[in-house]
């Protein structure tokens, strides 16, 4: 039996979730001028408010040093502020400026819209997808090993 990249399960998952963001990427770049980290950095603010970095490195998946060029790219822009973690001093929290949240409330709509159009090309296969996304991510939390 040959090993066949085309089925095997990690390849496609990977390379899908790139080309799906991808063509979300292109519907926010147009409204915000985001990268796709950047994006994530601030979806996650919009949902979580004021955390530090590496929580978001833990929930976006991304190396700590791509979520803080990211924030610090948001910075500069005036989209989110850092400040002094009120339970460990030694990290940085950081949340949406008053022009992030502005921003985020259109992102999300732009989000929204994507979704749906996901949705419905995916049919009535879509709910069966997300079930199964999310037994392959409960998977995955009980057999990688926890971070620091």
């Amino acid at each position: 039996m040959t090993f066949d990249l085309d089925h095997f399960l990690p390849y496609r998952l990977a390379v899908t979730a790139t080309q799906v963001s991808r063509m979300f990427e292109a519907r926010y770049a147009q409204e915000a001028g985001l990268s796709i980290p950047e994006w994530r950095v601030m979806a996650h603010l919009g949902a979580q408010g004021a955390v530090s970095i590496r929580d978001i490195t833990l929930r976006v998946n991304l190396d700590k040093s791509v979520v803080s060029r990211a924030a610090s790219r948001l910075e500069g822009r005036g989209l989110i502020c850092k400040s002094a973690n009120k339970e460990d001093l030694r990290l940085l929290s950081i949340e949406l400026t008053e022009a992030g949240n502005v921003l985020m409330g259109r992102l999300g709509q732009i989000a929204t819209a994507f979704q749906a159009e996901l949705m419905t090309e995916l049919g009535p296969d879509a709910g069966s997808i997300l079930r199964i996304l999310s037994v392959l991510d409960a998977a995955a939390q009980k057999t990688l090993p926890a971070a620091d």
